[in-house]
């Protein structure tokens, strides 16, 4: 299990085993230049085939390899029986609404990650989103698909521009983050570090956005359920099923009635990292 972040050492961001190989490596083939110039295309190779696999990690969401990452809930909220719902790419008011009845009607909470821009043009459905007890975190600004090709500067001002953005709405600042589709480079982790932001990924997810069929999204969330996951599903863009129907609707009340039946809890994740509660009836 991913270790679970805490509050950040402004002063500096702790380099991860890979990325100090990564500074040893491009230090070696500098000397290397110097002392040996023909032998460049050794040098190059290595630093290519470094930049490939840095690439490939940035492109696999659940890795820990570039920085922290919050993969599943800490020990005490796993013994408590918790479980994180997180929900995706909203506000959308075709489906967001539909979705906090649901979520109602089965006492559970959910934590949302929006899109700034988008709750820019909701702002009182994101509000909604949090009376009704729920928590909205950080999606970034625009939901851009070149986000981990951003540089430290392009990231801060995408994350900064959704924090103050999100902030004005509900009133709190987003303590977590999910990069858009889960894809980052190695400059996001010092970035988040410096702002006191978490990165959050998740444990199972649904695809709800490429599968129509409620079932196979239904069977990937609880194959192996335990308590602590992450679960990932979509208000925003998410899939239709036969009848027209926002998958994540259909799935849903199955979800819900397979967590109360395993006798887990759903709760935010500003819930689930807080200071030791007592666990709920």
């Amino acid at each position: 299990m991913s270790a679970v972040p805490s509050p950040p050492d402004v002063s500096r961001w702790p380099l991860t085993p890979l990325l100090w190989a990564t500074v040893g490596l491009h230090a070696a083939a500098a000397v290397s230049l110097l002392a040996m110039p023909a032998q460049w295309p050794w040098a190059l190779a290595a630093i290519a085939l470094n930049h490939a696999l840095l690439t490939g990690l940035g492109l696999w969401p659940r890795s820990t390899a570039l920085g922290a990452n919050l993969l599943r809930l800490p020990d005490a909220a796993a013994a408590r029986r918790e479980v994180a719902l997180t929900i995706d790419d909203g506000p959308e008011p075709e489906v967001t609404p539909a979705v906090l009845d649901l979520l109602a009607a089965a006492g559970a909470r959910a934590t949302f990650f929006c899109i700034a821009e988008r709750a820019r043009r909701h702002p009182e459905l994101v509000r909604e989103i949090v009376r009704r007890g729920h928590s909205v975190q950080n999606h970034s600004h625009v939901h851009s698909h070149r986000f981990s090709l951003l540089g430290p500067r392009g990231l801060a001002r995408e994350i900064e521009a959704a924090q103050s953005v999100l902030s004005e709405i509900t009133g709190e600042a987003p303590r977590f983050f999910r990069a858009p589709a889960g894809l980052r480079n190695p400059f996001l982790a010092p970035v988040l570090h410096r702002m006191g932001i978490a990165l959050a990924s998740w444990t199972r997810r649904g695809f709800d956005t490429r599968e129509r069929d409620p079932q196979r999204v239904l069977q990937r969330l609880t194959r192996g359920l335990a308590a602590g996951d992450i679960l990932l599903l979509h208000d925003g863009g998410c899939a239709l099923d036969a009848h027209g129907r926002p998958v994540v609707l259909a799935v849903l009340p199955a979800l819900l009635a397979e967590l109360r039946r395993q006798g887990l809890v759903t709760v935010t994740l500003p819930q689930a990292l807080a200071p030791a509660r007592s666990p709920a009836p």
